[in-house]
């Protein structure tokens, strides 16, 4: 019985409820880069994360980035305030299949959606980049706060959302 009052505590934490919000927050942007229009355009770019599960489970799928939030740093909702390793490596994974993905299509992208938009969401994916870099170098140098942690993932999680891998060639 003790258990379930401790679970209880702990889910009703300051920092839990600031994890729960942030991650059902996500679904704003995912619904924006996945559901804003029916082909890819500056606001709506269609990213991979959304689009993928959609083949199979429709507008659910913007649920996606949410569910992986929250089972990608667990500790977030503990108010965990150090950065886990693995956090560093998806951003620097994530970021060279982004390199790759642009550059495999970039052609499709200018083909089909135009060179505007091609360079416009590769400029918004670097800036994204660049940011959460920032970020992230920041927490490796120096002890971060349980906001600063919950901040810095919820962006790396917005940006895979909303823009990291967007819609690049012919629509099926």
């Amino acid at each position: 019985m003790l258990r379930v009052q401790e679970i209880m505590v702990r889910l009703g934490s300051r920092s839990a409820v600031a994890t729960f919000r942030a991650g059902f927050g996500l679904l704003i942007p995912a619904a924006v880069g996945l559901l804003a229009s029916g082909v890819p355009t500056i606001l709506c770019p269609l990213p991979a994360l959304t689009v993928l599960p959609a083949f199979f489970f429709s507008k659910v799928a913007v649920g996606v980035p949410t569910l992986l939030f929250f089972l990608w740093n667990p500790g977030l909702g503990r108010g965990e305030t150090k950065v886990p390793k693995r956090s560093y490596a998806l951003l620097a994974v994530a970021t060279l299949l982004s390199v790759f993905y642009f550059v495999s299509g970039w052609k499709l992208g200018a083909q089909y959606q135009g060179i505007q938009y091609t360079r416009f969401v590769c400029a918004i994916n670097v800036m994204w980049v660049t940011l959460l870099s920032l970020g992230f170098l920041q927490s490796w140098k120096k002890n971060t706060s349980f906001s600063f942690n919950l901040f810095l993932h919820w962006m790396m999680f917005a940006w895979l959302a909303w823009y990291a891998f967007p819609y690049l060639g012919e629509l099926p």
